[in-house]
C-alpha cells in the first residue's frame, strides 16, 4: 500500500520549507500540485513523476493524487500550509482509506509577519477575500465582526482581476472600528523572489498595486509602527 503525504511547502523558497515538508517530497515518487507550486521546488524534483493542473483543478489534483496512493508514495503540494486554504480539507473530505498524512507549513500570515516585524503578536485571524467557494455577503460578514472584535486581521487573496472592489469595501468597513492612523502592511511575494513591502494607515491606504501574490495585514487598536517595524503588543507591561 502506497501512502500520500498533504504537504505545505512554505512561501515557496526551499530554504524556508520545513525539513518534514523537503524529506516527504524526496521520499515520494509522484508530486501532484499547481502548476506554479511545482515549479517553485522544482530541484527537489528531480526525475520524479509530475501530475500538475491549472488553477481551478483542485479536485482533480485530490483525486488523482487518492488514487496514486494506493500503490505509491505520493505528496500533494500546497504553498503556505496545507490545512490554511490548502489541499488538506478536500483530501480528507474524498479519502476512503487511503493513508494519508498532513504535514504543515508556513502560512502566508506568518511570512509576512516575519517581514514586517510582530503585526499578530496578540489575538488574529486570516480572511480570504476570495469568493469562489465564500459567498461574498458571508466574507463581509466575517470581516465586520473581526474588526468588531479588534482582531489583527490577514487578508488573503485581496484582490483580482474580477474582485477589484472587495478590498477597497473590507477596508471601510475596518475604519468604522479603528483609528486612521491603524497600521496596515501590504507584502507581495513573502520570502520569495520579487519580495515588496509596503506600510500604509488605513487612512493613506492604497490598492493600486494589491494582487493575488500579496496578502495585507491590518492591525488592531493598539498596533503601532516603530523605526519602521511594525508592532502589536502582547500586553506586557513595559
Amino acid at each position: 500500500m502506497g501512502k500520500l503525504y498533504v504537504v505545505g511547502i512554505g512561501p515557496g523558497s526551499i530554504k524556508n520549507m520545513t525539513i518534514r515538508a523537503k524529506e516527504a517530497i524526496e521520499e515520494s515518487e509522484i508530486i501532484v500540485g499547481y502548476t506554479k507550486y511545482i515549479e517553485l521546488i522544482k530541484p527537489l524534483i528531480a526525475d520524479k513523476e509530475v501530475f500538475s493542473t491549472g488553477m481551478k483543478g483542485e479536485e482533480e489534483r485530490c483525486r488523482q493524487a487518492l488514487m496514486l496512493s494506493k500503490e505509491k508514495t505520493v505528496s500533494i503540494i500546497s504553498t503556505g500550509d496545507s490545512g490554511i486554504y490548502g489541499m488538506a480539507g478536500l483530501i480528507l473530505e474524498l479519502r476512503k482509506e487511503e493513508d494519508v498524512e498532513v504535514i504543515p507549513g508556513i502560512t502566508a500570515s506568518s511570512a509576512a509577519a516575519s517581514i514586517l516585524g510582530a503585526p499578530i503578536m496578540h489575538d488574529n485571524c486570516n480572511i480570504s477575500l476570495s469568493d469562489l467557494m465564500t459567498p461574498y455577503e458571508i466574507i463581509k460578514k466575517r470581516v465586520d465582526m473581526s474588526a468588531a472584535s479588534d482582531f489583527v486581521i490577514s487578508l488573503y487573496n485581496p484582490k483580482s482581476r474580477g474582485r477589484q472592489h472587495y478590498l477597497r469595501e473590507t477596508i471601510e468597513t475596518i475604519k468604522k472600528y479603528r483609528q486612521g492612523t491603524t497600521p496596515v502592511a501590504v507584502v507581495k511575494h513573502a520570502l520569495r523572489d520579487g519580495q515588496d513591502v509596503k506600510l500604509f494607515t488605513l487612512d493613506s491606504f492604497k490598492d493600486d498595486e494589491v494582487d493575488m501574490m500579496c496578502i495585507v495585514i491590518v492591525g488592531n487598536s493598539q498596533s503601532y509602527i516603530k523605526d519602521g517595524i511594525f508592532i502589536t503588543p502582547r500586553g506586557y507591561k513595559i
